[in-house]
C-alpha cells in the first residue's frame, strides 16, 4: 500500500515528543515534564458559559468566520492588549493556533519557496512547511544571545528563493521573548527583502518582563504580518480547540476559501467559552490570567535556578512555561539524557534535538505541572546528574 502515500507525508519524521509521552503512559510513578499544557483548569465562568449555550439549544454552525461578536472582541483584545489594528471581517476564528499555522502556509507556500523557521522551534513548523509544498530552512538562534533572532542570523539565512519568516515569540521550548528594539532591528532587513511574517503568539499573555511586543505593532509591519493566537495557554483552554488569525486581506482571502473547504468553522460551544473568557478579562483586567502567569514565572525561577545550581547551564525564562537546560557539560546529547533519565528515574523530558539540531545538547522541560512535582522531579534529576558525574 505505499504506493498510495504522498511522497510529503512518508518522508516526515515522527514527533520527537510523542514517543515519550507514550512511554510514560504505561510507567507507574513516573513524572512528565514533557507535556506544554496548563495544570490549571479552565476557569468556571469560561465553562459556564459554554454550558449555557448547549442549554439554550446553540448548537449549529456559526459562519465560517466565527462568531461576530467574538471576532469583535478578539480585535478590540488584539488592540487593547498589544496595539496591533484588526478588524473583525479580516479574522478568521480557527481550531487552535494549529489551523492557523496550517492555513497560512498553505494559503502562502509555493514549491520550493523557502520558509525561514527560527530555532530551537515548535515541533510543527518545520514540517507543516513541508506539507504546504514549501522548504523549512532552519536559523540557529543561539543561548549566548537568549535565543534571540538577530538581524545577522536572519540577513545570513536568505535567499532569493525566501518567501517567509516564522516568528514565534515567547519561545517554545526556550522561553525566550523578543523586546521592540530586538524586533524592530529584524524588521528592518524584513522589509528590506520583503518578507511576510507569520507570528505565532499564542504565548502572548505569558510574558514574564513587562508586556508582550507584537511585531505587528511596529511601523510598517502589520501590512506584511500574520498573526496567529488562541486561547489555550493563556486560558488554560487547550482541549478546546479555539484560537484565531489575523491577516493583510489578499492573504486573509486565500486563507478563508482553504477554512470554509477544510473546517467550515471552529466548534460553537468553544467560540462561546472564548468570547467570555475575552469578554470578562477586557472587563476585569485579565486577573485570572495574572494569576496563572505569576505562578508560572515562580516555577519557571525555581526550575532555572536548580539546574544551574547542578551545573547545567539554564537560561532564565521570560516567557512561555518550559526552560532549556544544556546537559553537554556531562558529556551527552538531549536524547541520551533524557532516555537514561527516563529509564532510571522515571523523569520524562523532552530532547532539545525535537525542536532542530540547535538543542542538540539541551532538554526541555515544562513547568505547567505542580510545584510538588517539580520538586521531586528535581530531586530525581539531580541523581541521575551524580550518577552520570560519577
Amino acid at each position: 500500500m505505499r504506493s498510495f502515500i504522498n511522497r510529503r507525508s512518508a518522508e516526515l519524521k515522527p514527533s520527537g515528543i510523542r514517543k515519550f509521552f507514550d512511554i510514560v503512559s504505561e510507567m507507574d510513578d513516573a513524572i512528565s515534564l514533557g507535556v506544554g499544557e496548563p495544570d490549571f483548569v479552565t476557569p468556571w465562568s469560561i465553562r459556564d458559559a459554554a454550558i449555557r449555550s448547549v442549554q439554550r439549544g446553540l448548537t449549529q454552525y456559526t459562519g465560517n468566520r466565527g462568531l461576530p461578536e467574538l471576532r469583535k472582541n478578539i480585535c478590540r483584545y488584539l488592540e487593547e492588549r498589544f496595539g496591533v489594528r484588526a478588524e473583525p471581517d479580516r479574522t478568521i476564528v480557527t481550531v487552535g493556533a494549529s489551523e492557523a499555522i496550517d492555513l497560512t502556509l498553505r494559503a502562502v507556500c509555493e514549491e520550493g519557496d523557502e520558509i525561514l523557521v527560527p530555532e530551537p522551534c515548535y515541533v510543527s513548523y518545520a514540517p507543516s512547511v513541508s506539507l504546504a509544498g514549501g522548504t523549512p530552512v532552519g536559523v540557529k538562534c543561539l543561548s549566548a544571545n537568549d535565543f534571540v533572532l538577530t538581524p545577522s542570523l536572519l540577513e545570513s539565512a536568505i535567499t532569493p528563493r525566501t518567501k517567509a519568516l516564522i516568528l514565534a515569540y515567547p519561545n517554545n521550548p526556550t522561553g525566550a521573548i523578543m523586546n521592540a528594539g530586538q524586533l524592530e532591528a529584524i524588521a528592518d532587513v524584513i522589509k528590506a527583502h520583503d518578507l511576510l511574517v507569520i507570528s505565532d503568539e499564542i504565548y502572548a499573555e505569558l510574558t514574564y518582563t513587562g508586556r508582550h511586543v507584537s511585531i505587528a505593532s511596529l511601523k510598517d509591519m502589520a501590512q506584511r504580518t500574520v498573526v496567529i493566537n488562541g486561547f489555550s495557554k493563556a486560558f488554560a483552554m487547550t482541549g478546546w480547540r479555539i484560537g484565531f488569525v489575523c491577516a493583510p486581506p489578499e492573504i486573509d482571502e486565500a486563507m478563508f476559501k482553504i477554512h470554509q473547504y477544510t473546517i467550515m468553522c471552529a466548534p460553537r460551544m468553544s467560540q462561546h467559552a472564548a468570547n467570555a473568557a475575552l469578554a470578562e478579562g477586557l472587563a476585569d483586567g485579565f486577573a485570572v490570567v495574572e494569576e496563572m502567569r505569576e505562578e508560572y514565572a515562580r516555577r519557571g525561577r525555581f526550575l532555572a535556578n536548580a539546574f544551574n545550581s547542578m551545573g547545567l547551564k539554564c537560561f532564565l525564562p521570560k516567557g512561555a512555561f518550559y526552560v532549556f537546560p544544556s546537559v553537554e557539560s556531562l558529556g551527552v546529547t538531549g536524547e541520551q539524557f533524557a532516555n537514561g533519565l527516563l529509564r532510571a528515574h522515571k523523569v520524562a523530558v523532552v530532547p532539545g534535538s525535537a525542536f532542530g539540531d540547535a538543542g542538540m545538547y539541551h532538554v526541555r522541560c515544562s513547568y505547567a505541572t505542580s510545584m510538588p512535582q517539580l520538586s521531586e522531579a528535581i530531586d530525581r534529576i539531580e541523581a541521575y546528574v551524580r550518577q552520570i558525574k560519577n
